[in-house]
């Protein structure tokens, strides 16, 4: 496996929830649109606003409710940062003004688990839904699939076995790595932001799955990991 420079390295993942509440609450050309796409998963015995929930993972259904990167430091720390609230908008915009800041300093790598099928193409098609310029590091339109410098931990685990979905969760435990107990899972996020409005706990939940993903990678070259008391918020 490749060594890599993990001083170049941001870590990110993201949390998404549907555009509204309830299927009830979508424009009704839109709820149109959700029976259509949920037919092709969904059993014969569930309609439309019984599977609404996993409207979250569609671009098209859903939002961004937090996205959190992190570095690791000098220091040998870990530092995270978080853009997350109700307005969507407002987080992309401060998250692409710091990309745009980070892409100015030199070539350097995004990494995440699953970032090339879900992170990124979900980012860059939330912002331009929000009338937004894709920073450079994610605008990967035109781009050969060499071109991408993106590091999936993923894509590294399934060492071209494309047919293969391994989650973070279970390479964590896989490979020893730490996971807070008290953690919501993203079957909740739905309800932690909805029913209880605690964007709080979706944000820690997001900051702590950075590190995870860090971890993950410093497993994959043998390197020791990092431990929560070592991160600390930018």
């Amino acid at each position: 496996m490749k060594n890599f420079n993990f001083d170049d390295i941001m870590f990110i993942d993201i949390e998404t929830v549907p555009a509204y509440p309830l299927f009830e609450d979508l424009p009704e050309n839109f709820q149109k649109h959700w029976d259509k796409k949920s037919g092709f998963f969904r059993s014969e015995d569930k309609s439309a606003s019984d599977v609404y929930q996993r409207a979250g993972i569609y671009a098209e259904f859903g939002k961004i409710v937090c996205i959190s990167v992190g570095m690791l430091t000098t220091a040998g720390k870990f530092r995270v940062k978080s853009f997350a609230g109700d307005d969507e908008k407002k987080l992309l915009l401060d998250f692409a003004e710091m990309l745009n800041n980070w892409d100015k300093a030199g070539i350097k790598q995004l990494c995440g688990h699953n970032i090339k099928e879900f992170d990124v193409p979900y980012i860059s098609r939330r912002m331009l839904v929000n009338g937004l310029k894709l920073p450079v590091s994610i605008n990967l339109a035109g781009k050969k699939p060499w071109e991408i410098t993106h590091i999936d931990t993923l894509d590294l685990w399934k060492f071209g076995d494309y047919k293969n979905y391994t989650s973070l969760a279970l390479l964590a435990d896989l490979f020893d790595i730490p996971t807070p107990k008290d953690d919501i899972d993203g079957s909740q996020v739905y309800e932690v932001y909805y029913v209880e409005n605690d964007i709080d706990r979706i944000t820690v939940y997001c900051e702590k799955d950075v590190l995870c993903v860090a971890n993950l990678l410093l497993r994959f070259e043998g390197k020791p990991i990092i431990s929560f008391d070592k991160m600390e918020r930018a």
